[in-house]
């Protein structure tokens, strides 16, 4: 839903706020402030009971720059695993706000004022603690530390500074905390986002990177958006070995980081230091170490990812069943039909709109579309109408589960008007949530919910009262505009902080359309901090709710994000423009949410405002098909955009969401891969090819999984694309007769005419496929394929892929609870013969549901022979009458056919095989040369 003007509108306030902040000398991200202080000194450390270090730092030099000083620190320093290392740096005397342990839960730090031993008075001037992988070592005076590799001694972190460095020494004041580290220039950095990075995947010097949550729309480059990610990746190679690691600074409160190339610093306006380094050393090793801390992905039923239509502007319910039906009509699949808040009553949540969305017309849709497979979600908004006739308003109230200012619920203005927003750090509000959730579930059974607005997103700034003799909001013109009486709150260090971060690219003020910053939630807690765990919070909540409803496995799409919301739910990337630029930074962002641990992302195919050309909505279908979550959205101000709106769109549709389909069994393997390992879906292809750094800035192409390339045309007018193919062979999946063999990376135009996008297989793998349908439920149940891929010509190799089959209703994704299977494939080519077996866990599953392979094609074979033998189970089967081999000698590009040393590549396909996917097989036959 859009949430704003297209562009973010500044009152003329906050502009004149702005130009005076300026003129008054206040720095912002992008000038060079003075050193601030002359640091700390180590005055003692010590083993602490659980095997770290407990030390406490001393402040060298008070001064007032953005506040007093804390005199005393806390020092906590721990190897947690073999390749996880956290530091945590605290006032010594006093606690201070963390992402609260029962939200994010892990390790706590040991106790302030502890007594931990003898303490060291006089330390030593540097000191080392090392785990198997990472070494931590310190400078007492002034205190620094840096993070080494132990492998090749690198240094991966240096906090200490000295005179020539653009940055000085640690700064800890209640309102601004400030650390720096120096970087190799030839680092490769990606993540810290939210954002819209104009410059693709990496990290760009000099670009601001601002992280607290806003209700800004993406179309905003370089800006604080919807989530906030203070964790980077780092990707260094040296003599073409490539090694990663990442930092993740825990900390939800407004931060500016500035990233200089050569140095990285952290501007923080409240809450600790607590620092944890994943040591990799490779891109994968990394997301499986961090989303170890921060939870695994959440599981996704298998109809998630199928394709979803929504749009803002479902005026009644027989729109909604006329989309359903023209998408039949057009032949074009879809899963899931989503409803924007048009069904509510007057915008108000777990409502329905009694003339455009009866209750009982309703309920017969979902009777219909749910025996087809198909499933329905809608959206709620965190913030509540208030109005006394509203029942969810009134229980909340009851139960007082609202955030306040100055003892009474906080006001703010959305989409029904005045609101008050639910406080989810509170236990009793997560009730009230839960119990909202089952009795709107119990009106409508939605599958999935859509939690929006939630950053948390507010018309109005300031403390607002309902205005008196006119009604708000008006019902005419923009829903955004504040009609509430409103006055600024500026008297407090919380709404007014000493340091100004650069909220939504332009220095607004914190509070700015959002929650006051001095409101307060639960046991005392101020918006100040929590501010950014407000969608993840909501999330959680929500989460609990769906979990309890029928014991099924829950779909939650949210907007704002923080460290772990992909433990619980999706993602989209928020209000996007029907824009060529658009299109290109999806991917980015794509990719960025991968490495976040929130694999399950996508953006609102064809833009979400204004109207997308024709061509671009060919274009953005062709690639929005392969991103892990694929939804169109459109804006109730933009005309219908659904695939079947255009013919030639519709085509686009039938071919890029026809191959989606097809690849459903791999997409939800990797969506298991996802929730055991925190591999990302799609994947940048340095993922892959870690030790080409021709790939590290790659950001027009993208994996999925480990082995299927996608590469769009991102540019009008193009009817061919410019392909950068890593060293290999590669198979066109949509015509596997066609190959590119490279020995080196290199660059390839291919063709790809407006209905046409290149996504091609890599060597040595083995894709499960089955044969697409309309509908995932349909789909699912068709005759699997294997398309074994080896390099071009091969009369050696391997190939292997697997498969993971469940009960996608179960909450838990996992084997062992008899109602999973999963089945790894092998493949070889070795002394004239190839050779192809399974091996099966849990087969009672996969046996039940009488899933069989029909097909198997290898890729880039030699030649063929004779001689086919197969068994299953250890049982040689004697009949193989019904099974039919035919080869086809394989075509490869024009330019590559003159290097003169191309081998001869044949496709081999095997057809009218019967091999249940629950057991064990073994076929083999003769390679026979051509030469």
């Amino acid at each position: 839903m859009a949430t704003s003007p297209p562009l973010l509108c500044l009152t003329v306030t906050t502009l004149l706020v702005i130009f005076n902040q300026c003129i008054a000398g206040v720095n912002t991200a992008s000038t060079i402030p003075p050193k601030i202080g002359k640091g700390y000194r180590l005055i003692s450390i010590e083993e602490s009971p659980d095997g770290g270090l407990v030390g406490h730092l001393q402040v060298k030099q008070k001064n007032s720059i953005y506040g007093p000083d804390i005199p005393l620190l806390q020092l906590y320093v721990k190897h947690e695993t073999e390749d996880r290392l956290r530091v945590h740096i605290t006032d010594a005397e006093k606690q201070r706000w963390e992402v609260p342990y029962n939200l994010l839960p892990r390790e706590q730090p040991p106790p302030l004022k502890q007594s931990i031993g003898r303490l060291r008075k006089n330390p030593v001037a540097e000191s080392e603690y090392s785990s198997s992988e990472l070494i931590f070592s310190y400078k007492s005076d002034p205190f620094g530390f840096a993070v080494k590799r132990k492998s090749s001694g690198e240094t991966l972190f240096d906090s200490s500074s000295d005179g020539s460095d653009p940055y000085g020494d640690l700064v800890f004041k209640d309102q601004y905390l400030e650390i720096s580290t120096k970087l190799p220039k030839e680092a490769s950095l990606y993540g810290l986002g939210e954002n819209t990075q104009p410059h693709g995947i990496k990290l760009y010097p000099n670009d601001p990177y601002t992280l607290y949550t806003t209700d800004v729309s993406a179309i905003n480059l370089n800006t604080d958006l919807y989530g906030s990610h203070p964790v980077y990746m780092d990707l260094r190679n040296v003599g073409g070995q490539a090694s990663a690691h990442a930092v993740l600074l825990l900390n939800s409160n407004g931060m500016d980081v500035v990233y200089r190339g050569d140095s990285l610093t952290y501007k923080v306006i409240g809450g600790v230091f607590d620092f944890y380094f994943f040591a990799g050393p490779s891109p994968l090793a990394v997301v499986d170490q961090y989303t170890a801390l921060i939870g695994r992905p959440a599981p996704m039923p298998y109809w998630a990812l199928g394709f979803h239509q929504c749009r803002w502007g479902y005026h009644n319910l027989s729109v909604v069943e006329d989309v359903v039906e023209n998408y039949k009509k057009a032949k074009i699949p879809l899963d899931v039909i989503w409803n924007d808040d048009d069904h509510m009553d007057f915008h108000k949540d777990f409502t329905l709109n009694p003339i455009s969305y009866p209750r009982e017309k309703l309920l017969a849709f979902l009777d219909k579309i749910h025996s087809q497979g198909m499933k329905y979600i809608v959206l709620i908004d965190p913030g509540i109408s208030v109005n006394s006739t509203y029942g969810v308003y009134q229980r909340g109230i009851a139960n007082d589960v609202f955030i306040k200012y100055e003892g009474k619920p906080y006001l703010a203005q959305v989409w029904p008007g005045a609101v008050n927003f639910p406080d989810y750090l509170n236990p009793k509000t997560v009730d009230w949530w839960v119990d909202e959730i089952k009795r709107f579930h119990e009106l409508v059974p939605v599958n999935g919910l859509w939690i929006d607005m939630n950053e948390a997103s507010n018309f109005c700034s300031g403390l607002c009262t309902i205005p008196k003799g006119k009604q708000c909001p008006t019902g005419t013109g923009p829903g955004w505009i504040c009609c509430l009486d409103c006055k600024n709150i500026t008297t407090s260090r919380w709404d007014d902080p000493p340091y100004k971060i650069n909220a939504s690219g332009l220095q607004v003020p914190i509070g700015f359309k959002t929650i006051a910053t001095s409101a307060v939630h639960y046991n005392g807690v101020l918006e100040y901090d929590a501010h950014s765990l407000y969608g993840f919070s909501e999330t959680i909540a929500t989460h609990i709710a769906l979990q309890g409803l029928e014991g099924k496995r829950p779909f939650i799409l949210t907007r704002s994000t923080f460290v772990g919301s992909g433990h619980y739910a999706a993602h989209w990337t928020g209000d996007n423009k029907a824009t060529w630029d658009d299109l290109k930074y999806s991917i980015s962002t794509m990719l960025n949410f991968g490495i976040f641990g929130v694999p399950m992302v996508g953006s609102d195919i064809c833009g979400f405002y204004p109207a997308p050309t024709e061509e671009l909505c060919n274009r953005w279908i062709e690639l929005g098909a392969f991103y892990p979550f694929s939804r169109d959205h459109a804006n109730f101000y933009s005309p219908r955009q659904e695939l079947y709106q255009w013919e030639s769109v519709a085509e686009s549709a039938r071919n890029a969401l026809g191959m989606r389909y097809k690849l459903l069994p791999y997409l939800y393997t990797l969506n298991y891969e996802a929730h055991m390992s925190g591999a990302p879906i799609a994947r940048p292809l340095f993922f892959s090819f870690p030790n080409l750094a021709e790939f590290y800035g790659l950001s027009t192409q993208f994996l999925l999984g480990s082995s299927v390339m996608v590469s769009p045309v991102l540019e009008e007018g193009k009817s061919e694309v410019k392909v950068l193919f890593p060293p290999g062979t590669w198979y066109s999946l949509f015509d596997m007769t066609q190959a590119i063999v490279s020995k080196e990376s290199h660059y390839l135009t291919l063709d790809a005419p407006l209905h046409v996008i290149n996504v091609h297989l890599y060597q040595n793998t083995i894709l499960p496929m089955q044969q697409g349908g309309l509908i995932s439920k349909e789909a699912r149940t068709t005759p699997f394929s294997l398309i074994v891929t080896f390099p071009a010509g091969a009369n050696e190799g391997e190939a292997k892929g697997n498969l993971y089959l469940d009960d996608d209703e179960l909450p838990e994704m996992k084997l062992g609870n008899g109602y999973s299977s999963y089945v790894d494939f092998y493949s070889s080519v070795s002394d004239g013969t190839v050779k192809m077996w399974s091996d099966v866990e849990e087969s009672k599953f996969a046996l039940e549901n009488g899933w069989t392979i029909e097909r198997v094609t290898v890729l880039g074979l030699e030649g063929f022979g004779g001689k086919f033998a197969l068994e299953v189970d250890g049982i040689p089967v004697v009949d193989t009458s019904k099974v039919e081999i035919s080869a086809t000698e394989q075509k490869f590009p024009q330019e590559l056919e003159d290097g003169g040393d191309k081998k001869k590549s044949m496709m081999v396909d095997i057809t009218g095989l019967e091999l249940p996917v629950g057991k064990k097989f073994k076929m083999s036959w003769k390679l026979r040369s051509s030469g």
